[in-house]
Protein backbone atom coordinates (compact mmCIF):
# COMPACT_ATOMS: atom_id res chain seq x y z
CA UNK A 1 0.00 0.00 0.00
CA UNK A 2 0.87 3.50 -0.97
CA UNK A 3 2.46 4.27 2.60
CA UNK A 4 2.55 7.89 2.16
CA UNK A 5 -0.69 7.95 0.86
CA UNK A 6 -2.45 6.42 3.51
CA UNK A 7 -0.82 8.62 6.11
CA UNK A 8 -2.14 11.63 4.81
CA UNK A 9 -6.16 10.16 4.26
CA UNK A 10 -5.33 8.27 8.05
CA UNK A 11 -4.04 12.31 9.48
CA UNK A 12 -7.02 14.17 7.87
CA UNK A 13 -9.43 11.24 9.70
CA UNK A 14 -7.52 11.81 12.84
CA UNK A 15 -7.93 15.69 13.04
CA UNK A 16 -11.13 16.05 10.96
CA UNK A 17 -14.92 14.04 11.69
CA UNK A 18 -16.18 13.24 8.39
CA UNK A 19 -18.86 16.30 8.21
CA UNK A 20 -15.86 18.58 8.28
CA UNK A 21 -14.29 17.20 5.17
CA UNK A 22 -14.86 19.64 2.06
CA UNK A 23 -16.25 16.84 -0.08
CA UNK A 24 -18.66 15.81 2.94
CA UNK A 25 -22.38 15.24 1.16
CA UNK A 26 -25.79 15.26 3.41
CA UNK A 27 -27.47 13.70 0.71
CA UNK A 28 -25.30 12.21 -2.41
CA UNK A 29 -28.35 12.68 -4.64
CA UNK A 30 -27.05 12.68 -8.02
CA UNK A 31 -24.51 9.37 -7.06
CA UNK A 32 -28.14 7.43 -6.05
CA UNK A 33 -29.96 8.59 -9.07
CA UNK A 34 -27.36 6.94 -11.10
CA UNK A 35 -27.39 3.81 -9.15
CA UNK A 36 -31.36 3.91 -9.39
CA UNK A 37 -31.00 4.55 -13.03
CA UNK A 38 -28.93 1.51 -13.74
CA UNK A 39 -32.33 -0.56 -13.03
CA UNK A 40 -30.36 -2.92 -11.37
CA UNK A 41 -31.24 -6.03 -9.29
CA UNK A 42 -30.80 -5.37 -5.47
CA UNK A 43 -28.57 -7.97 -5.05
CA UNK A 44 -26.15 -6.52 -7.67
CA UNK A 45 -22.59 -6.12 -6.56
CA UNK A 46 -22.27 -2.39 -6.17
CA UNK A 47 -18.35 -1.11 -4.80
CA UNK A 48 -18.03 2.47 -3.47
CA UNK A 49 -14.31 3.41 -3.68
CA UNK A 50 -13.02 5.72 -1.11
CA UNK A 51 -16.68 5.89 0.44
CA UNK A 52 -14.90 5.05 3.75
CA UNK A 53 -17.31 8.15 5.64
CA UNK A 54 -19.50 8.81 3.30
CA UNK A 55 -23.64 8.18 3.68
CA UNK A 56 -24.03 6.80 0.31
CA UNK A 57 -23.78 3.08 2.02
CA UNK A 58 -26.36 4.42 4.36
CA UNK A 59 -28.82 5.53 2.10
CA UNK A 60 -27.90 2.42 -0.41
CA UNK A 61 -28.91 -0.15 2.64
CA UNK A 62 -31.92 2.11 3.16
CA UNK A 63 -33.00 1.53 -0.83
CA UNK A 64 -32.77 -2.33 -0.41
CA UNK A 65 -29.74 -2.85 -1.84
CA UNK A 66 -27.60 -6.32 0.12
CA UNK A 67 -24.63 -6.62 -2.03
CA UNK A 68 -22.42 -3.79 -0.90
CA UNK A 69 -18.62 -3.18 -0.58
CA UNK A 70 -16.81 -0.25 1.18
CA UNK A 71 -13.06 0.47 -0.21
CA UNK A 72 -11.01 3.45 1.61
CA UNK A 73 -7.35 4.00 2.14
CA UNK A 74 -7.68 5.12 5.58
CA UNK A 75 -9.02 2.68 8.65
CA UNK A 76 -10.50 5.46 10.42
CA UNK A 77 -12.89 6.80 7.78
CA UNK A 78 -14.53 3.36 7.58
CA UNK A 79 -14.51 3.33 11.76
CA UNK A 80 -16.48 6.14 11.12
CA UNK A 81 -18.57 4.79 9.16
CA UNK A 82 -19.12 1.13 11.18
CA UNK A 83 -20.29 3.29 14.00
CA UNK A 84 -22.51 4.95 12.60
CA UNK A 85 -24.25 2.48 10.91
CA UNK A 86 -24.19 0.25 14.41
CA UNK A 87 -25.50 -3.67 13.99
CA UNK A 88 -26.23 -2.79 9.90
CA UNK A 89 -22.45 -2.86 9.51
CA UNK A 90 -22.39 -6.39 9.27
CA UNK A 91 -24.37 -5.83 5.61
CA UNK A 92 -21.58 -4.38 4.21
CA UNK A 93 -17.88 -5.73 3.49
CA UNK A 94 -15.37 -3.01 4.23
CA UNK A 95 -12.38 -3.39 2.04
CA UNK A 96 -9.07 -1.45 3.71
CA UNK A 97 -6.89 -0.91 0.61
CA UNK A 98 -5.39 1.65 -1.87
CA UNK A 99 -7.42 1.52 -4.65
CA UNK A 100 -4.51 1.45 -7.69
CA UNK A 101 -3.26 -1.84 -5.23
CA UNK A 102 -6.96 -3.30 -4.46
CA UNK A 103 -7.13 -7.35 -5.52
CA UNK A 104 -10.99 -7.69 -5.90
CA UNK A 105 -12.46 -10.81 -5.47
CA UNK A 106 -14.97 -10.93 -7.99
CA UNK A 107 -16.44 -8.99 -10.34
CA UNK A 108 -18.96 -5.72 -9.40
CA UNK A 109 -22.01 -4.58 -11.19
CA UNK A 110 -21.52 -1.40 -10.17
CA UNK A 111 -18.67 0.88 -9.23
CA UNK A 112 -19.09 3.99 -7.29
CA UNK A 113 -16.44 6.98 -7.08
CA UNK A 114 -17.10 10.81 -6.25
CA UNK A 115 -13.56 12.21 -5.30
CA UNK A 116 -10.54 9.68 -5.29
CA UNK A 117 -9.51 9.59 -8.40
CA UNK A 118 -9.35 13.15 -8.98
CA UNK A 119 -6.12 12.49 -6.21
CA UNK A 120 -4.34 10.73 -8.50
CA UNK A 121 -2.13 12.97 -10.65
CA UNK A 122 0.58 10.84 -11.03
CA UNK A 123 -0.28 8.99 -14.49
CA UNK A 124 1.38 5.75 -13.32
CA UNK A 125 -1.09 5.62 -10.24
CA UNK A 126 -4.48 6.68 -12.75
CA UNK A 127 -3.30 4.39 -15.30
CA UNK A 128 -3.31 1.32 -12.30
CA UNK A 129 -6.28 2.63 -11.65
CA UNK A 130 -8.09 2.05 -14.66
CA UNK A 131 -6.68 -1.36 -14.55
CA UNK A 132 -8.10 -2.16 -11.59
CA UNK A 133 -11.50 -1.05 -12.67
CA UNK A 134 -11.41 -3.11 -15.97
CA UNK A 135 -10.79 -6.20 -13.77
CA UNK A 136 -13.17 -5.50 -11.11
CA UNK A 137 -16.10 -4.55 -13.24
CA UNK A 138 -17.87 -6.91 -15.22
CA UNK A 139 -19.39 -6.51 -19.01
CA UNK A 140 -22.17 -4.37 -18.68
CA UNK A 141 -21.65 -3.41 -15.57
CA UNK A 142 -22.04 0.17 -14.78
CA UNK A 143 -19.61 3.07 -13.59
CA UNK A 144 -19.51 6.66 -12.09
CA UNK A 145 -16.57 8.67 -11.59
CA UNK A 146 -17.26 12.01 -9.94
CA UNK A 147 -13.94 14.30 -10.08
CA UNK A 148 -13.41 17.99 -10.35
CA UNK A 149 -14.15 19.72 -13.16
CA UNK A 150 -12.31 21.66 -15.46
CA UNK A 151 -13.08 24.83 -13.59
CA UNK A 152 -13.16 22.90 -9.87
CA UNK A 153 -10.64 23.69 -7.47
CA UNK A 154 -6.83 22.90 -7.98
CA UNK A 155 -6.09 21.21 -4.97
CA UNK A 156 -7.85 19.54 -1.86
CA UNK A 157 -6.92 18.47 1.41
CA UNK A 158 -3.38 20.31 0.91
CA UNK A 159 -2.68 17.89 -2.38
CA UNK A 160 -3.49 18.73 -5.57
CA UNK A 161 -5.60 17.38 -7.60
CA UNK A 162 -6.51 16.33 -11.68
CA UNK A 163 -9.25 18.31 -13.17
CA UNK A 164 -11.81 16.74 -16.15
CA UNK A 165 -14.20 16.96 -18.44
CA UNK A 166 -16.50 13.98 -19.84
CA UNK A 167 -14.06 13.92 -22.90
CA UNK A 168 -10.89 13.70 -20.90
CA UNK A 169 -12.26 11.12 -18.54
CA UNK A 170 -13.10 8.90 -21.63
CA UNK A 171 -10.12 9.09 -22.91
CA UNK A 172 -8.41 7.66 -19.16
CA UNK A 173 -10.65 4.81 -19.24
CA UNK A 174 -10.06 4.01 -23.22
CA UNK A 175 -12.42 2.15 -25.55
CA UNK A 176 -13.93 -0.67 -22.66
CA UNK A 177 -15.87 2.13 -21.47
CA UNK A 178 -19.16 3.85 -23.36
CA UNK A 179 -19.55 7.38 -21.80
CA UNK A 180 -23.90 6.93 -21.40
CA UNK A 181 -24.39 10.44 -19.28
CA UNK A 182 -22.77 13.50 -17.43
CA UNK A 183 -23.83 15.83 -14.86
CA UNK A 184 -22.39 18.84 -13.71
CA UNK A 185 -22.74 19.47 -9.57
CA UNK A 186 -21.70 22.82 -7.91
CA UNK A 187 -21.20 21.11 -4.10
CA UNK A 188 -21.42 23.24 -1.27
CA UNK A 189 -18.63 22.89 1.30
CA UNK A 190 -19.75 22.58 4.98
CA UNK A 191 -18.18 26.50 5.22
CA UNK A 192 -20.57 26.93 2.37
CA UNK A 193 -17.35 27.13 -0.50
CA UNK A 194 -18.61 26.15 -3.92
CA UNK A 195 -16.64 23.00 -5.66
CA UNK A 196 -17.64 22.17 -9.24
CA UNK A 197 -17.80 18.49 -9.88
CA UNK A 198 -18.39 16.56 -12.74
CA UNK A 199 -20.17 13.56 -12.60
CA UNK A 200 -19.30 10.51 -15.72
CA UNK A 201 -21.69 7.71 -15.96
CA UNK A 202 -20.21 4.74 -18.04
CA UNK A 203 -21.56 1.19 -19.34
CA UNK A 204 -18.32 -1.37 -19.45
CA UNK A 205 -18.68 -2.69 -22.91
CA UNK A 206 -15.57 -4.65 -23.57
CA UNK A 207 -12.96 -6.36 -21.70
Amino acid sequence: MNGSRKKHWENVYEQKKPSEVSWYQVNPAVSLEFITSAKIDTTAKIIDVGGGASVVVDKLLDMGYRNLTVLDISSKAIQYAQERLGNRTENVNWIEADVTEFEHSGQYDFWHDRAVFHFLTDAEDSTRYVQRLKQAVKKGGYVVIAAFAIDGPVKCSGLDVERYNPEKMKNELGDSFALLNSVSEAHITPWDKEQKFIYCYFKKVGN
